[in-house]
């Protein structure tokens, strides 16, 4: 056996001197207080992520609730055009500031510091990792009862970077109809677990289309199989988004913010009133 080095990061020995993991947690900007950080993500790309992000962040907004969004999506973000977002982001000498949408949310994304938002990101993964960590600690947030965090689809470098160094208090999981995408969803619900992170709920996107005739509801994916993933996970809140053209025009026109629908009430009634960490900055 070599000799011990003490560096137990590097190390499968157990032994009696081997200390306890050094959390990988960092601090927000001095001048940010964030009561709640709650990640949206998903197992694969295309799913509505994004789309799902804007909706909580607006419904908990509307509650009178202070909320800020985190695109940690570098290499596709989207949110800035879905909230109709021209201007560039700026700072500060201490940090970098926000961009806010029309009724006061405070916004984050790379779409928000390059010349053009379709420029595009041609970076590695500890790349992408790093620029979601100064995201959190060189962005000066403020005051904030929640901030979502639109994840990158899958379970890689930046998921995991954002998991270990953000102080995320729960997630909400997206996924459609398709067995497929199911079976990918279970690979992030597995995730969650292995970090020690609830699932707050999961949201069906697509999940059905209402025939402008009668109003039925036909499902063009095939039969849902939300309530039977979220009982066999024990996720007390699920939720179905429509196709909905309404809905699609209002995130193409930058003007998300004015949408109607109670589909995501309950989930976002569950996170306004969700509970922060004990010792939270």
């Amino acid at each position: 056996m070599s000799e011990c080095t003490h560096d137990c990061s590097s190390c499968g020995q157990s032994c009696e001197s081997r200390t306890e993991p050094h959390s990988l947690l960092e601090r927000p900007h001095e001048q940010s207080s964030v009561r709640k950080v709650i990640g949206v993500c998903s197992g694969k790309g295309g799913v509505g992520k994004s789309l799902v992000t804007s909706l909580l962040a607006v419904l908990a907004q509307r509650q009178g609730v202070k909320v800020g969004i985190l695109d940690a999506d570098i290499t596709g973000p989207s949110v800035p055009r879905i909230f109709g977002l021209g201007e560039r982001a700026s700072g500060t000498e201490t940090g970098i500031l926000p961009v806010k949408s029309k009724t006061g949310i405070d916004i984050m994304s790379l779409n928000l510091l390059l010349d053009h938002d379709t420029d595009p990101v041609i970076w590695r993964g500890p790349v992408l990792a790093g620029v979601v960590k100064q995201f959190w600690t060189d962005v000066i947030w403020g005051n904030k009862d929640i901030l979502f965090i639109d994840m990158p689809p899958g379970t890689g470098d930046v998921v995991l970077t954002a998991f270990q160094s953000i102080p995320v208090d729960g997630i909400v999981l997206v996924t459609t109809p398709q067995e497929l995408v199911g079976m990918v969803v279970e690979k992030a619900f597995k995730m969650a677990e292995m970090m020690n992170i609830p699932v707050l709920g999961l949201v069906e996107n697509m999940s059905y289309a209402l025939c402008p005739d009668c109003g039925t509801k036909v499902e063009l994916f095939g039969p849902s199989r939300l309530a039977e993933t979220a009982r066999a996970y024990g996720v007390k809140t699920a939720a179905r988004l429509p196709i909905d053209p309404k809905l699609a025009a209002a995130c193409d026109r930058g003007m998300l913010e004015l949408f109607e629908g109670d589909w995501l009430d309950v989930l976002a009634d569950d996170i306004v009133d969700l509970p922060a960490r004990e010792g939270k900055e």
